[in-house]
């Protein structure tokens, strides 16, 4: 059984200067998400990467959003050896699913690549991947 592949390229994302513009930064990272279509399963492989940069030095880092109920605990993330906290999830394709970063199970986090960003009910914002 092939799979076929669909990897996200780094895109600009808008950041807000100390003086409130906006201007167009990259991705610090080509692959933050990482999306891989199965042709045997209606599902995609979804790979989601923080850059040590963005975490520190926290000793654990989960993500949490629609696709685990914003379970706090239930996804935890591994740290490679260059720094990097990687997950792979399995998720159904044809929806935008809401997530954000949990790191040490303190400081939220948004996703820097992420394919779009939705307002939340606590006054920030929550990273969006849309599959």
């Amino acid at each position: 059984m092939k799979k076929s592949s669909r990897k996200v390229r780094a895109r600009a994302a808008t950041t807000k200067t100390r003086k409130g513009t906006s201007k167009k930064a990259e991705c610090a990272t080509p692959l933050m998400i990482k999306k891989e279509y199965l042709k045997s399963r209606p599902v995609c492989k979804v790979t989601f990467s923080l850059p040590g940069e963005a975490t520190g030095n926290a000793s654990s880092v989960h993500i949490v959003g629609d696709f685990n109920n914003w379970d706090s605990m239930s996804t935890p993330m591994k740290r490679l050896k260059n720094g990097l906290w990687k997950v792979t999830l399995e998720l159904e394709p044809g929806r935008e699913y809401r997530y954000r970063y949990l790191i040490d199970g303190a400081r939220w986090e948004n996703d820097w690549c992420a394919d779009k960003y939705t307002p939340n009910p606590f006054g920030g914002d929550d990273s969006v991947v849309v599959l």
